[in-house]
């Protein structure tokens, strides 16, 4: 039994980022979507898609890399955890490496990076840092 899938799915992505894997399978989920659309928007997957098998759906992430192969992705962390939640307001998310990383927020809008949520003056919990 899985106790946390998100830190499941960080970890798929960190493992599949240092052995320079294009795409990545994991079962899906709401959650696991909506962190994957955050890391399309913020130009860290090419793209990401739903497969039907047997007998759950898989969901697919194509890997991004730089020109020359280099990695986008040099950290993704877990913030928030099970046992100790972080929740953060608008005004308490500050730019990742001045701008160069994101936290991706679990808010009432749904899963957003920090720059949304902090156009849209909405808090929420801290899911992940990735830079």
């Amino acid at each position: 039994m899985m106790t946390d899938p998100i830190a499941d799915m960080l970890t798929r992505i960190r493992n599949a980022v240092r052995i320079e894997r294009q795409q990545l399978d994991m079962p899906t989920s709401n959650m696991r979507k909506g962190i994957a659309q955050v890391l399309k928007d913020e130009g860290y997957l090419w793209d990401y898609e739903e497969i039907e098998t047997a007998p759950a759906r898989t969901l697919r992430l194509h890997m991004k890399y730089g020109p020359n192969g280099e990695r986008l992705i040099t950290k993704i962390d877990r913030i928030s955890k099970p046992g100790k939640r972080v929740y953060r307001g608008y005004k308490e998310l500050r730019p990742v490496l001045g701008g160069m990383g994101i936290q991706i927020l679990s808010t009432p809008q749904g899963i957003v990076s920090d720059r949304r949520a902090r156009e849209s003056k909405i808090g929420g919990e801290v899911l992940a840092l990735v830079y």
